[in-house]
């Protein structure tokens, strides 16, 4: 038998609050699927206000005003970042989000799939959606890269915008202002409407450009022109910790300008209205090589221009990311071709993209004068050294190296030899050095990479609309500088195994890799500004000079003792560590003496002793006699 409920009327007070109740959860932000981007321009004028003057917190404030309609939306933060090549926007440094219409709140609601979208409901009556947001530079680096010092700072666009989805980001139109900290001057590839006081207005434009036009501003600044009188202008915009590192000699200056004229005769073009390098010179403002279409970001240590003869090694940043103008910015590979900052981005050519840059920015800082052709040779014997001693070829192919800065972020690695990180720059460079020489010897030294750099990056000259290709297009261009098999030559070194590096390239150059017991000058200046003494082709390891094992190769002579990046040497044959004590163990081993290392690991210590007989050993590149040396070509400048 079943019992009849007996139905009790709904006490007053319950009556009048299930209506509110239902009528707070239409208003609250449901769940939603993200508007996938269209092809429409946006309804109105995105207005973004930065404040950038809290210096000694190191926070900066933004405000926008949004025009909306009432109804569902979705707010984006941008993820994919196309210089970094994967979804790695610092979205934890994001804080203080709220949203009003009318001096009203407006609750939000992260996706809980995609947590860089933010769902909210605009209320009937609102036509301007109000936000306020705060971006929190990291205050050490150990929570990031600081992009905010009591002297310097730096607008990455990514890190201070939000954007409504359901639009590609082409057809968002955004009215930004900055404001900067009294008296500081600053530069980027943005177009000033005027400048009130410390408050500087930029000219509307659209989201995809915005994002790529970052800003340095400094409390002390210097803009050089690189090309005067030219009528598509290249400024050099730099910052620092202090007025000196400012200053600069005029043949400090004049291998700049010249590098200017120089990518300017190799590519045959201009895709940009002026182009900005953003320079900062600085102990504590975070480090960076970016590019964009129309500036670069560039951050080094102090000592660039004080410190001249120091900073040799180092002076191809601002010729790889003035290249990347180009290549990887003009022309892009078919995957980085997006609507929007939030849909992922496809590196299968990343290769071309940065190992082609790669090697142009090598050959354009030695064409330039910004580095000898000796320290340039020096280097590429480093890289090819490296390169083809990295163990980790064997089971992963250079080409999947492209998918690194999606898989790791670009943290660091305890094995990197064997994991193997972003090897399509310097591994790229040295296919593309081989493709060069190639095709130098195939059409008997009448033609070049140049002429392929000319035809595939030198067409639409003065148009900043990006051109996007495939590998088949490379492929074809290739054949049209010199007819050849191009695909199966550049897919067996992207693909295969090999146990060595791509070398011919430096063979057909007329060099060879060889090794010798005493370092070239540019392996001195790498192990001297990393703090480091490198047996990475004796013993298989980098040591510290407090004795810190930083990285060992594996399956290397350091591997098979086991040692690891995790401990630390403390002393040689009974001597305390130094760098110099290890160097002379080595020396001392060719006749026999042993290697005995005291090792600490944790809190334990433990005696190993090394197996290696064979000396000192560091890269050099060296002449093949009877060949015709390439080099010399590639690396002389264009009349």
């Amino acid at each position: 038998m079943t019992a009849l409920l007996k139905i009790r009327p709904l006490p007053r007070l319950l009556k009048t609050l299930l209506p509110l109740a239902l009528a707070a959860t239409l208003c609250a932000p449901a769940r939603a699927d993200v508007p996938p981007p269209q092809d429409v321009a946006y309804p109105g004028t995105i207005v973004l206000q930065v404040d950038a003057t809290n210096l000694s917190q190191q926070i900066f404030r933004m405000k926008m005003s949004i025009p909306v309609k009432p109804g569902p939306m979705t707010m984006l933060y941008p993820q994919w970042l196309p210089a970094n090549h994967g979804p790695n926007n610092v979205l934890n440094q994001l804080a203080g989000l709220t949203f009003t219409g009318n001096g009203k709140a407006i609750e939000w609601v992260r996706d809980p799939v995609n947590v860089f979208a933010f769902h909210l409901v605009v209320p009937a009556g609102v036509t301007t959606l109000e936000a306020q947001y705060q971006f929190l530079s990291p205050l050490d680096g150990g929570q990031g890269r600081i992009t905010i010092t009591s002297d310097i700072l730096g607008i990455q666009w990514p890190a201070v915008t939000m954007y409504p989805a359901g639009y590609v980001a082409r057809r968002i139109t955004f009215q930004p202002s900055l404001t900067l900290p009294q008296g500081w001057q600053f530069g980027s590839a943005l177009e000033t409407d005027k400048r009130t006081g410390d408050v500087v207005d930029f000219k509307p434009l659209d989201l995809e450009t915005l994002i790529d036009s970052p800003l340095f501003a400094g409390r002390y600044f210097k803009r050089i022109d690189l090309d005067p009188g030219a009528a598509v202008p290249v400024f050099l915009n730099m910052v620092a910790d202090n007025p000196e590192s400012l200053e600069a000699k005029p043949e400090q200056i004049a291998p700049h300008r010249e590098l200017v004229k120089q990518a300017r005769k190799l590519f045959g073009s201009h895709h940009y209205k002026h182009y900005d390098f953003l320079f900062a010179m600085s102990d504590e403002f975070g480090g960076v090589g970016r590019e964009h279409h129309q500036s670069s970001e560039n951050g080094v240590k102090p000592g660039y221009f004080t410190e001249w003869a120091k900073s040799e090694a180092g002076r191809d940043l601002l010729p790889h990311e003035y290249t990347h103008s180009w290549d990887g910015k003009f022309r892009r590979p078919a995957g980085q071709n997006v609507p929007n900052f939030n849909t992922p981005l496809e590196n299968e050519l990343l290769w071309v993209y940065e190992g082609q840059t790669q090697y142009w920015g090598k050959v354009l800082a030695a064409r330039s004068g910004l580095i000898t052709a000796k320290t340039t040779l020096e280097g590429i014997a480093a890289y090819a050294a490296s390169y083809d001693n990295q163990p980790g070829r064997a089971w992963r192919a250079m080409q999947d190296t492209v998918n690194e800065p999606i898989i790791s972020g670009r943290r660091a690695m305890g094995w990197s030899n064997w994991q193997r990180g972003e090897d399509y720059y310097v591994e790229g460079m040295l296919i593309w050095i081989d493709v060069d020489t190639k095709i130098r010897e195939m059409s008997g030294d009448k033609r070049s990479l140049d002429d392929f750099a000319r035809a595939f990056y030198g067409i639409n000259d003065g148009s900043m609309l990006p051109a996007f290709y495939t590998f088949e297009d490379v492929v074809a261009a290739l054949n049209k500088v010199q007819a050849f098999d191009w695909g199966p030559f550049l897919r067996s070194r992207l693909d295969g195994h090999a146990k060595g590096a791509p070398l011919d390239g430096l063979a057909r150059a007329g060099y060879k890799l060889v090794y010798k017991d005493t370092p070239s000058d540019f392996s001195k200046a790498a192990d001297e500004q990393a703090k480091v003494a490198s047996f990475s082709y004796s013993l298989g390891m980098t040591v510290k000079a407090d004795g810190g094992i930083a990285g060992v190769i594996w399956d290397g002579v350091a591997f098979r003792a086991g040692l690891a990046g995790n401990s630390s040497i403390v002393a040689v044959n009974n001597r305390a560590y130094k760098p110099e004590v290890l160097k002379a163990a080595v020396k001392a081993a060719r006749d026999g003496v042993p290697i005995n290392l005291l090792v600490k690991q944790g809190n334990n210590f433990r005696t190993i002793s090394l197996d290696y007989r064979d000396g000192l050993r560091y890269p050099h590149l060296e002449r093949i006699a009877g060949t015709r040396d390439r080099f010399t070509a590639i690396l002389k400048a264009l009349p």
